[in-house]
């Protein structure tokens, strides 16, 4: 599955466009490395993901083309959650 759609579909990110935006912009790792929108994401892979002061690290539980919104907290474990120093 693509990064941006993983993304989107897991609602770690609202909009697809926008993943794409943060993806591009060397924003997102894959396992230590920089990925582009179109990387693919295989189930195990750390992601992590800068938000502007904070920065999100997942990893990959699961795959699917849909969910509901109950069942995107499946798709991913948060391994941690920091924010920059102001």
């Amino acid at each position: 599955m693509r990064l941006d759609k993983f993304l989107k579909v897991s609602r770690i990110i609202k909009r697809r466009t926008i993943a794409k935006e943060i993806s591009d912009q060397d924003r997102v790792k894959i396992n230590g490395n920089l990925a582009k929108s179109s990387t693919k994401v295989a189930i195990g892979d750390e992601l992590e993901i800068v938000f502007g002061n904070k920065t999100l690290v997942v990893r990959v539980e699961d795959l699917r083309d849909t969910t509901k919104k109950h069942e995107s907290e499946g798709m991913y474990t948060v391994l941690e959650e920091r924010f920059a120093e102001e």
